[in-house]
């Protein structure tokens, strides 16, 4: 989604018009395929939760274990963009200061602004399992707390949607959802009329906010619209339920096209942080060199194709960037 997103649109909405909206009502999650974060991030909550369930953790090994997974290719990333910024003859002062932030600020380059609010959830991550043990329903106070903030936010700078979608005050949401759902998980075991219901009605759903202007034009960026006070929650409970469903109701293979998509989520990290290096050229070198690229769905098809063409890379950045540092893990679970 993440991929389809930033090659349809670039940055200035080419080839595919920021405006347009996909007669085929699922194909708006490409479309708008920075929902994509969304489903990342509940997918990390829904699966810390799992891992740590009723358990307790070395603290310092699992953050050390956690910079293990994101920091050497990360740095390599960081370094990577200064040296362009350099021979572009960018300014570096302004470049180092900028990654400086990036701790605390959605700052790092090539979508590491993700990485940081990633690490925002691990800093509070004692505290939502110190909720869970309390009580499985207390995560639900961190959304009451964090749709609130959103909407004085709202109210004290007419629009929120800076806030919600690049940083933790929204994204919280979605990891406390998916630590939630968790908890709830056999509910929606062999549950399939409704929660196909639940994804066909968030298809639904996001079809029409693509139509009324998606993440650009709703009515401009940032958006006024009081929507994104709730958006992160809505993504957040849809794709926790999905999750959850599938992870309880299946149990895929680790081989052929199930392994291959497993294969496909081992090296998205790489493949998240290097496309940025080419994605935003691949659509304007396949219109202007091999086919025109002004059709929707001709489009998805090129993206899908670039997608897989990632793949060597994705490949052999894991292999020899994240791997060996992989290695060097601790064991932090203790009970």
């Amino acid at each position: 989604m993440v991929f389809s997103w930033h090659f349809l649109h670039a940055t200035n909405g080419f080839p595919i018009a920021f405006s347009y909206t996909p007669t085929l009502v699922p194909l708006a999650l490409l479309d708008e395929g920075h929902t994509g974060v969304a489903l990342f991030m509940t997918l990390s909550g829904y699966l810390f939760a799992k891992l740590l369930a009723g358990k307790s953790i070395n603290y310092a090994a699992f953050l050390w274990n956690r910079v293990l997974r994101l920091l050497p290719l990360l740095s390599l990333v960081i370094l990577a963009v200064g040296l362009i910024t350099w021979l572009q003859g960018g300014n570096l002062g302004h470049y180092a200061s900028t990654v400086s932030k990036g701790f605390l600020l959605p700052t790092l380059p090539n979508g590491g602004w993700s990485i940081t609010a990633e690490f925002h959830y691990y800093v509070i991550l004692p505290l939502f399992l110190l909720l869970l043990r309390v009580s499985r329903l207390l995560p639900l106070a961190i959304l009451a707390a964090s749709i609130t903030l959103r909407f004085y936010l709202h109210q004290k700078t007419g629009e929120v949607q800076s806030y919600a979608y690049w940083t933790i005050i929204g994204r919280i949401d979605q990891f406390a959802l998916g630590m939630l759902v968790y908890q709830f998980r056999s509910y929606f075991t062999q549950r399939h009329f409704l929660v196909v219901s639940i994804i066909l009605a968030f298809l639904m759903f996001y079809w029409g906010f693509d139509h009324q202007g998606g993440f650009y034009q709703n009515a401009r960026y940032p958006s006024p619209s009081l929507l994104w006070v709730v958006l992160p929650t809505i993504e957040g409970a849809v794709y926790a339920i999905a999750i959850a469903w599938y992870d309880n109701s299946f149990t895929p293979s680790t081989a052929g096209i199930s392994g291959f998509i497993g294969r496909i989520g081992e090296y998205s990290y790489s493949i998240y942080l290097l496309h940025y290096f080419v994605v935003f050229y691949a659509a304007g070198f396949i219109h202007a060199r091999i086919m025109p690229l002004s059709n929707f769905y001709t489009a998805c098809l090129c993206a899908l194709i670039c997608f897989l063409a990632m793949l060597p890379l994705g490949y052999l950045s894991y292999r020899f960037i994240e791997a060996p540092c992989l290695k060097l893990r601790r064991r932090y679970i203790q009970a």
